[in-house]
């Protein structure tokens, strides 16, 4: 899946672990303790980084009073869009606290920008990593600013098609920046699982040749881990400390337990990959020679005797001749006495 791609300490593409973002996006609610929270959730788990959103309401959203703003009732906190970007919003004063204490646990610190003076921001911090959300990735002009800063972008694709993709992609190699990684998307909250189409992976994989993740909004970690076995070489999944506090990206998000659990399913699923070769490994040689079987006498047979197939049988274990000799072995003389249950083997025959 195209070259590798360094963001902090950690090479992320083709032959490496999978880069594991916990999303923590707005789900801070506007309190620092949660936000650190938070984050000491994503360092129990596992997860390579961290990431929030900076946003500001006035800058993401215009104040039009058009119908499609209105949201319903499943919005516990705002009736429109503007209002609850407004809600929403990440103190920008509390980003280097959150960096500072997201390093002390290891962890690297990631928030996606929604404004330019964000990308500023985020370039000052000194992030490793530039995120952008799928809403973005047909913001022509936004991502060639972002792609003049220099570093990795991981963006996400959310709705859009492959000619989307290649018009983004154009925009940030022509600012000489071709350290992007593309993240399948869905854009449903949640997405349903037969909506989530892993297999246009491969074709993204394929179409640009650079390395392919896959953003998350399904319920649970079965997803994730699927994406992983399929290539994914990151996954980006929102938690949250609890399903049922107030907010839009709680409800689908998942609990520390579980985002624990996401971690050790994918790190599994890494480790059942493998190699492409067929053959047989260490810990299945004991069933190779107990289990498989192999030719027995089953009678006593006199030397200089001739085999008849009444004077064998296939049996385990697979300590004597593979079953495919035994149209060989009959007809066989044999050199020497041969007890009932004693495997056949070439000396003795």
């Amino acid at each position: 899946m195209g070259h590798n791609i360094k963001i902090g300490k950690r090479l992320v593409g083709k032959g490496q672990s999978t880069f594991i973002i916990a999303e923590a996006g707005s789900n801070h609610n506007g309190d620092l303790d949660q936000a650190r929270k938070l984050i000491d959730i994503a360092a129990d788990s596992g997860v390579d980084a961290v990431k929030f959103q900076t946003f500001t309401a006035d800058k993401i959203a215009a104040r039009t009073d058009d119908k499609i703003m209105e949201l319903g009732d499943e919005y516990d906190i705002a009736d429109n869009l503007y209002e609850l970007y407004k809600k929403l919003e990440l103190p920008r004063e509390w980003q280097q606290e959150l960096q500072d204490y997201a390093q002390k646990q290891g962890l690297i610190f990631l928030s996606t920008p929604f404004d330019y003076e964000a990308v500023d921001q985020m370039d000052e911090l000194g992030v490793p990593a530039f995120k952008v959300a799928s809403f973005e990735c047909i913001d022509i002009p936004f991502l060639r600013y972002i792609a003049k800063k220099g570093k990795p972008i991981i963006l996400s694709t959310g709705m859009a098609n492959l000619g989307e993709i290649e018009e983004a992609l154009e925009a940030i190699y022509s600012e000489d920046n071709d350290q992007v990684i593309l993240l399948h998307c869905g854009i449903s909250y949640p997405m349903p699982v037969e909506d989530v189409n892993l297999a246009a992976m491969d074709t993204m994989s394929q179409a640009f040749q650079v390395p392919v993740g896959y953003s998350d909004h399904t319920m649970g970690i079965t997803v994730p881990v699927a994406a992983v076995a399929r290539g994914a070489k990151v996954i980006e999944k929102h938690f949250t400390l609890d399903r049922n506090l107030p907010g839009p990206d709680h409800k689908f998000a998942l609990e520390p337990d579980e985002l624990k659990a996401m971690v050790k399913g994918i790190r599994e699923a890494e480790l059942a990959i493998g190699i492409p070769i067929k053959k047989l490994v260490p810990s299945e040689e004991i069933h190779y020679r107990r289990g498989r079987r192999s030719i027995f006498a089953i009678k006593d047979i006199s030397e200089g005797a001739e085999i008849t197939e009444d004077m064998v049988a296939v049996l385990r274990p697979g300590i004597g001749l593979k079953p495919k000799y035994y149209d060989l072995v009959i007809g066989r003389k044999v050199r020497k006495d041969i007890r009932a249950n004693e495997p056949i083997t070439w000396d003795k025959i």
